[in-house]
């Protein structure tokens, strides 16, 4: 993906004349049209095949609705740009159709070329903030996790041992270098190793 300069973009567009014209508007403008289709159900694969920046769907199409396909390339393809569009004005998305879809902006037909591009660059900028904060997001709650499971080895370690907290968690530092393996798993392995610690899992999950 490049930052500036051309997106790759999947088309859904069930009018072939409105496919090809703005096919050759979007190479214009100097992206890439990776695959253009003319339905929902083949969007949706193909998305899967070539995973563009952004897909281009037409919210009505003879297979079904557009918004349903936006659904499902937004669940099987993360991080993929959706923005779709529609030559019915008196069209408006839900705020449920918003969420689903992880639509990022919603076009009229025709749109003038500069505010396509606009919106295209938009949505795939936005599509990456999106998914950066997701990542960063899971990797805070992984981090939180393997301190709380490091906290309670030390609880356990400190019981047995008698050792203080310091002592405690210097005990599994050692063990995390000696045995070159991460400290959250030798906390694991304390964890495991505590009576009855398979049905409190059990409990907790």
């Amino acid at each position: 993906m490049a930052d500036s300069g051309s997106i790759r973009i999947l088309i859904a567009e069930d009018d072939d004349n409105a496919r090809a014209l703005l096919v050759e508007l979007l190479n214009t403008m100097g992206h890439v049209v990776v695959a253009e289709v003319n339905g929902g159900r083949e969007a949706i694969e193909r998305a899967k095949d070539v995973v563009p920046d952004v897909v281009l769907l037409d919210v009505h199409m003879p297979d079904g609705s557009g918004i349903e396909a936006a659904e499902q390339i937004a669940a099987q393809v993360p991080g993929v740009a959706v923005v779709l569009f529609s030559g019915d004005e008196s069209l408006v998305l839900s705020e449920r159709d918003v969420a689903a879809t992880s639509a990022i902006a919603f076009l009229p037909k025709p749109t003038p070329p500069r505010v396509l591009d606009s919106t295209l660059r938009l949505a795939v900028s936005r599509a990456r903030e999106f998914a950066v904060a997701k990542k960063d997001a899971q990797a805070a709650r992984g981090a939180l996790e393997n301190r709380k499971t490091i906290e309670r080895a030390k609880g356990i370690l400190m019981r047995r041992t008698g050792s203080s907290e310091q002592e405690a968690y210097r005990i599994l530092q050692r063990t995390s270098q000696d045995r070159s393996v991460p400290m959250v798993e030798i906390a694991r392995a304390v964890l495991a190793s505590e009576p009855g610690f398979q049905e409190n899992a059990k409990d907790a999950g």
